[in-house]
């Protein structure tokens, strides 16, 4: 039996990164594209539960849905491809990187988190855009890693979170197994008024350059590595057990 990889991203399904993540994809296995029908950048883990969601197809094993990248993962694995559960769920390519902190905002990584929670193997990829949008990069960097993850499977409860550092393939120095590092952004909020002097707000800041820290994905892309970060789902602290059962209850 053929293998069913299933793609989605949150940048919606008519972006550049999809579509040549698909190309990079191609014949490693049956290719189902179940994305969102808009941008949903920032949309982190969120499921649509306050109103229907709706199925598009717009062509074989291509559907849109009116929803997050959660959403489409979701359907996608318990409806669209019910009947052939997927052996891979590919997120990406995001346009711009998540590193850090950015993976508790990244739709791109929670579509990832989702089919992860299904118990199915998934990798987030995203490219660090500086000014060439090396996509092809980025697709051929996803094409070795999803061969990899199929050689040797991942771990429980495990995904990869993938970045790759904009630049030619011949360029990139190498690929690296890199903890989460720190990404950290103005505090921007934007005021101004609509024409009936409403006031509106928009965030967003730029990425605030902090110093390299040995080891971390964040560093490591600077440098020109791919970095592949193993993203655990158990999210406690083992490490706060110690101090906090020191606290004094009261019963």
């Amino acid at each position: 039996m053929k293998t069913e990889i299933m793609i989605t991203n949150d940048d919606g399904i008519h972006a550049v990164g999809i579509k040549e993540l698909e190309e990079g994809l191609a014949g490693l296995g049956n290719l189902t594209v179940v994305a969102p029908d808009r941008e949903q950048s920032a949309s982190s883990h969120s499921l649509t539960l306050q109103r229907p969601l709706r199925i598009t197809q717009r062509a074989p094993n291509r559907y849109e849905v009116d929803g997050t990248p959660t959403d489409c993962v979701f359907l996608g694995i318990n409806h669209i491809l019910r009947d052939r559960r997927p052996d891979l769920v590919v997120s990406g390519i995001n346009r711009g990187g998540n590193l850090g902190d950015d993976i508790t905002y990244s739709g791109t990584v929670a579509g990832a988190i989702e089919a992860t929670l299904l118990g199915i193997p998934a990798l987030a990829i995203s490219l660090d855009i500086d000014r060439e949008h090396h996509f092809a990069t980025a697709s051929r960097v996803a094409r070795e890693v999803a061969e990899k993850v199929f050689e040797h499977g991942l771990p429980a409860a495990t995904l990869l979170n993938v970045n790759v550092p904009d630049r030619p393939w011949e360029e990139l120095a190498g690929f690296r197994i890199t903890r989460q590092g720190k990404r950290t952004y103005s505090d921007v909020v934007r005021e101004n008024a609509d024409p009936r002097g409403r006031h509106y707000y928009w965030i967003g800041g730029e990425v605030i350059q902090g110093e390299d820290v040995e080891g971390t994905d964040a560093t490591l892309v600077r440098a020109g590595f791919v970095s592949i970060t193993p993203i655990h789902l158990d999210l406690t602290n083992y490490r706060a057990f110690a101090p906090l059962e020191n606290w004094e209850w009261s019963c």
